[in-house]
């Protein structure tokens, strides 16, 4: 029987797109064509989705817990793939899911007596003392931890910003400039992005100007493009701009549109992730591909096949996935 993953690359989507096409999601950003050439090639290799099985004896439950709200989720395909990732696996595996968001004032008791949890996005100590209360098979995901002292699983940030700087740089760019965004702990302090800090270093290593473009709000359209009016309006633009996500890259393309610049001839851009969308701005948003979905995924498959060994050893584990770039017409 075909899975999710084989009809995404026939159709050449998202695995999560595909899923969420597949399960009628109405709040799917997608046109009808494509979603009739999901169905279409869904039917052709014989797709047939298994519906959730009634809970037996023997039945694992495992919670999901995401960080973001549920409106957040919808603005952030990033997440919302994780989430897809883990509930696919679950739902193939036979494995019952209660989901939680973190806004919701009962999650934690929403998750009382799950035989395991995922936790999706970034939690600070004291959460995370009260996810072991829950259940010692928990895994952290999207979270890096600078002592590996819980099981986690995150993407390899450094080498990916590494990728797209060499790859700038060797195309003459040497006034780059990185528009990102800030993630906050619920003690309000800022989570450390692993993209800021390697785009620093490989700016310092190469003595490439930085400082003066450098910019930082939320991870948003909204945000990628009042970040690049503000170097338009101070006159102050690179000849290239790292951003920390697809959706500040696609505002500050909009930002560089109305105000008369043309990509990639004034200025080049790269983003992060590799959303849908990406590939259909004008052009197409050059990015780094980041394996939401399938991180979801390992990390599902990680409590229900590897966590014995964890149980065995007390050992935790830290898993980084691999990124890459994708190379398009904005740069």
């Amino acid at each position: 029987m075909a899975t999710i993953r084989e009809i995404a690359a026939k159709a050449q989507v998202s695995p999560a797109a595909v899923s969420r096409i597949l399960n009628n999601d109405s709040s799917l950003n997608v046109t009808a064509a494509t979603k009739q050439r999901v169905f279409d090639i869904a039917s052709e290799l014989g797709y047939e989705k298994k519906e959730r099985t009634k809970k037996s004896a023997e039945a694992f439950t495992y919670g999901i817990l995401q960080w973001y709200s549920p409106k957040q989720e919808l603005d952030d395909p990033y997440y919302l793939s994780i989430r897809l990732g883990v509930e696919n696996y679950c739902s193939e595996n036979h494995i019952h899911v209660i989901r939680a968001f973190r806004s919701d004032s009962d999650h934690m008791a929403s998750l009382s007596g799950v035989d395991g949890l995922i936790c999706i996005g970034k939690f600070d100590n004291n959460e995370i003392e009260n996810f072991k209360k829950l259940t010692s098979k928990f895994i952290l995901v999207d979270m890096h931890t600078d002592k590996v002292a819980y099981n986690s699983i995150s993407l390899d940030f450094e080498n990916a910003v590494l990728d797209v700087m060499n790859y700038l740089y060797g195309r003459g760019h040497r006034k780059i400039g990185y528009l990102g965004g800030r993630e906050y702990l619920l003690e309000d302090h800022v989570y450390p992005d692993m993209r800021r800090s390697t785009f620093e270093k490989y700016c310092s290593r190469r003595n490439i100007p930085y400082l003066p473009y450098i910019l930082e709000d939320t991870y948003s359209s909204d945000a990628g493009y009042h970040m690049m009016l503000e170097l338009i309006h101070k006159k102050n633009v690179p000849t290239a701009i790292f951003a920390a996500s697809d959706n500040i890259a696609i505002g500050a393309m909009r930002a560089l549109t109305e105000n008369h610049y043309r990509i990639p001839e004034d200025i080049s851009i790269v983003g992060f992730d590799d959303i849908n969308s990406a590939a259909y701005t004008s052009p197409p948003l050059t990015t780094v591909h980041a394996p939401a979905y399938e991180m979801g995924a390992y990390a599902a498959a990680f409590l229900l096949n590897q966590h014995a060994l964890y149980e065995q050893y007390k050992i935790p584990l830290h898993m980084v996935l691999p990124c890459h770039l994708v190379k398009r017409k904005s740069c």
